[in-house]
């Protein structure tokens, strides 16, 4: 019964959590807008995305929409590239492969992965990413962006 009750009460407690994080109207944007349901959506289109040297990219949550500096963008790099070098930066940083097949580096250490494979960047190692195939490589990047 004491099971039941505890089980009862954890419930109740996550979901008046889990209410509370699904009115978004309430909070603020960074330039003092609101949030709607309209700006909280993002479909993809390409007539808004950005070439690079190697490709495209497409913010789908750009560095000016959350306060907290959280973006998701995705990149498109062309076969055998990479957009940049391995580097290290501040904050954490996490690939996930739509499409293709990924070539990850770690602080010296690499291997390859495909579709729906995810790498983690802890802050401040050396990491990058590269197209390790014959085709388009797609991939979501996720980063807080610390420095905001």
């Amino acid at each position: 019964m004491r099971q039941k009750f505890i089980l009862t009460l954890s419930l109740f407690c996550l979901l008046v959590n889990f209410g509370s994080a699904q009115e978004p109207a309430k909070i603020a944007l960074p330039d003092g807008k609101k949030y709607t349901f309209e700006n909280c959506i993002n479909r993809f289109d390409i007539t808004k995305s950005s070439k690079t040297a190697v490709g495209y990219q497409y913010w789908f949550i750009d560095q000016n929409f959350l306060k907290d500096g959280l973006t998701v963008k995705m990149s498109v790099v062309g076969p055998n590239q990479a957009t940049h070098a391995p580097h290290k930066h501040a904050g954490d940083e996490i690939f996930f492969v739509l499409q293709g097949k990924a070539r990850f580096y770690l602080d010296g250490k690499t291997t390859t992965g495909g579709v729906n494979t995810s790498f983690y960047c802890p802050e401040n190692s050396e990491h990058g990413i590269s197209n390790a195939d014959s085709t388009e490589l797609k991939y979501l990047v996720i980063r807080k962006y610390v420095d905001k």
